[in-house]
């Protein structure tokens, strides 16, 4: 055991434990988000083995096993890209449409293997020969246009998701972006170092132990996905579907006015079904409810929610989170009046009000007041 040996050892063993756990859950609870996750976890313990087995002194992966097809790169970006269609689409399913985004890696698995087969003096031509080295510009070249595809795809979805879950959710805690954003940003991070590592590589003929470290750095972004992504929360109905379109995704395009007379006149039916919640929130306090959805309070009004949403939208001027937040607001302030003997904390006075944390409160509450709640308070400010 050594410093250069010990922490690859480390990533490549807890990547592929966590890659068999991921796997356990997900047909357990017939999630294939998860599943998805554990085959990221593995094509990382894959991107270490090399380096792993190298420094460990097991030369087996250049001996009898020399040309055999090691490199799962071209999977990363399409895996990556499934896992976040998944995540945030518990109903979505691969199809056989989808198979043409493994087609670089298929073309390049036959490649290999068809000269493995063949022997080890056929690898060794095959190595000795220019139609290897042109094959290994080809797939780094392959590699890097598909990261770079995917990952801005996967960022395109987050950017969408981020939008469509603020007109779903009342707490969007339920469903952390954090995940999806630190997720992305640490694959540019490691991909990006690697790719500088290699042009360093190519300029100062690094040796096997400077190489070391953008595996050490693939080590750590193994860990911190495996750990956050094992623990992330899995919310039972998401069905986003990354479409530019808002109507697609159950919400109404947000056409904010500074007045709405003018607009309910224009606009009778919105205006009524506008009414018709604000007398629901007022009978039955739905917001109180903190997972309450976009969904949930169409049901009750019986409407769609592109209806719902449009009528939030164009006659209070909001989308669906900043409403239900604005009256859970409200109904912290009153409670926070008529407890004159401060009786209790601010904390609890928010979560009775339909609030699920502290963070989610303060952030809610600064957006909509303008100032933080205990300053808002003490101000005596009143809208």
């Amino acid at each position: 055991m050594s410093i250069y040996t010990t922490p690859l050892q480390f990533g490549y063993f807890f990547s592929l434990v966590i890659w068999v756990l991921l796997l356990v859950r997900g047909y357990r609870e017939q999630r294939l988000s998860d599943r998805l996750l554990g085959w990221i976890m593995f094509i990382l313990a894959m991107e270490m083995q090399d380096y792993t087995f190298g420094f460990a002194g097991i030369n087996v992966m250049w001996d009898e096993f020399n040309g055999f097809l090691r490199s799962v790169s071209l999977l990363f970006g399409p895996v990556v890209y499934f896992y976040f269609l998944t995540q945030t689409n518990r109903s979505f399913r691969l199809k056989k449409s989808h198979l043409w985004h493994f087609l670089p890696y298929g073309i390049y698995f036959i490649y290999k293997i068809a000269f493995f087969v063949q022997g080890p003096a056929a690898v060794e031509s095959l190595h000795a020969s220019t139609l290897d080295l042109v094959a290994s510009y080809v797939m780094r070249i392959a590699a890097v246009t598909s990261f770079a595809y995917y990952l801005s795809q996967c960022l395109l979805i987050y950017k969408r998701y981020r939008i469509w879950s603020m007109g779903q959710f009342s707490n969007l805690d339920l469903i952390d972006f954090k995940w999806f954003r630190n997720f992305i940003y640490c694959m540019i991070f490691w991909l990006a170092f690697r790719e500088i590592m290699v042009v360093l590589d190519v300029i100062l003929s690094l040796d096997f132990y400077q190489d070391w470290w953008w595996n050490l750095a693939l080590v750590a972004v193994a860990v911190y996905i495996g750990l956050a992504g094992y623990a992330q929360k899995q919310p039972a109905r998401i069905d986003f579907i990354p479409d530019p379109t808002p109507e697609s995704q159950g919400i109404a395009p947000i056409q904010y006015q500074e007045t709405t007379a003018g607009k309910d006149a224009r606009d009778p039916e919105k205006s009524a079904l506008a009414s018709r919640l604000g007398l629901l929130m007022e009978t039955e306090r739905l917001f109180l409810q903190p997972e309450l959805s976009l969904q949930e309070l169409a049901q009750h009004l019986q409407t769609n929610p592109v209806q719902l949403s449009a009528a939030i939208n164009q006659v209070f001027g909001k989308n669906f989170n900043d409403y239900i937040n604005g009256l859970r607001i409200e109904e912290f302030i009153k409670k926070h009046t008529a407890d004159t003997n401060r009786r209790y904390t601010l904390l609890s006075l928010a979560l009775d009000s339909g609030f699920n944390s502290k963070a989610t409160f303060n952030r809610a509450f600064k957006k909509i007041k303008g100032s933080a709640p205990q300053e808002f308070l003490q101000g005596g400010k009143e809208e």
